[in-house]
């Protein structure tokens, strides 16, 4: 499924957000969001499976139920995130850090958290 936006179109959005950028629901699967703040966004339910977020900044956004499926998070940024029952099942968490983020229901079969920072994350075993 093609994603519903360039990685241009969202840039842009961000720009002309100011930190109240709001992706709740958009596809964008597949994507390439290497190195982009997404800080404090609202992306509940957003598709991002198979996408490329290496290096992004999601503090204190909200992922709730977010598709995170396959996606590569390497050294991203999710402290304080939610990400409330998101799928992250195959997702590529390694180096990511997780301090504060809310995993509480998240489906993280075959997730790879290989030197993540979990310090205070909740709903991990």
């Amino acid at each position: 499924m093609k994603s519903d936006l360039t990685r241009a179109e969202v840039i842009k959005l961000i720009a002309v957000a100011q930190g109240k950028l709001n992706l709740s629901g958009v596809n964008l699967s597949e994507i390439n969001l290497n190195n982009l703040d997404l800080s404090f966004s609202n992306l509940i339910g957003i598709n991002l499976r198979n996408a490329k977020l290496i290096e992004c900044d999601f503090t204190g956004a909200n992922l709730t139920g977010a598709n995170l499926s396959g996606a590569i998070l390497e050294s991203a940024n999710l402290s304080s995130a939610n990400l409330h029952a998101a799928n992250l099942s195959c997702a590529m968490l390694y180096c990511t850090d997780l301090t504060g983020a809310d995993l509480s229901g998240a489906f993280l079969e075959n997730v790879d958290l290989s030197d993540a920072n979990t310090t205070d994350a909740k709903g991990l075993k």
